[in-house]
């Protein structure tokens, strides 16, 4: 009997942590990417994506968003494709880099709260500045403080 209840406080207690880790996540401030370095600053000089041999729409113009959390030891978590323009295999690149993103926190987060943010990548833009913009405005997110 005693092992039983032990092992159900056990699962109780594992569930309790797996949802307060769920809902801290959930209240994470989301930040713009043109607001973030109030918070992160980026320290990567360069970076090194994984980028496919094959697949599709590898030659078009195409913007990609990977949304992520910047952990309180400045390093990405979670990153996930949240969208592709237009659809194809350029995705895993994005989430490739931002897996390498690293930051040191911002004049505004004294004690290097995490966040939530994304980042917008492009490939094969044209050279036109007018173009470009066009392209990667089509993936922006919504839902993220901008002020």
């Amino acid at each position: 009997m005693i092992r039983l209840k032990l092992r159900t406080g056990a699962i109780a207690a594992t569930v309790l942590l797996l949802v307060a880790g769920a809902a801290e996540a959930q209240n994470l401030r989301r930040v713009a990417p043109e607001r973030l370095t109030g918070y992160w600053f980026l320290t990567n000089k360069s970076v090194n994506p994984d980028v496919p041999n094959t697949g599709k729409n590898l030659d078009q113009p195409t913007c990609v968003a990977v949304s992520y959390m910047i952990g309180s030891d400045g390093r990405t978590q979670n990153a996930k494709i949240e969208k592709v323009v237009p659809a194809g295999d350029l995705g895993q690149v994005g989430v490739s880099i931002v897996k390498q993103l690293t930051y040191v926190k911002g004049s505004q987060n004294g004690t290097a709260v995490p966040v939530q943010t994304y980042y917008v990548t492009g490939f094969n833009l044209p050279e036109d500045p007018a173009k470009k913009t066009a392209i990667l405005d089509k993936c922006k997110l919504p839902g993220y403080q901008t002020t």
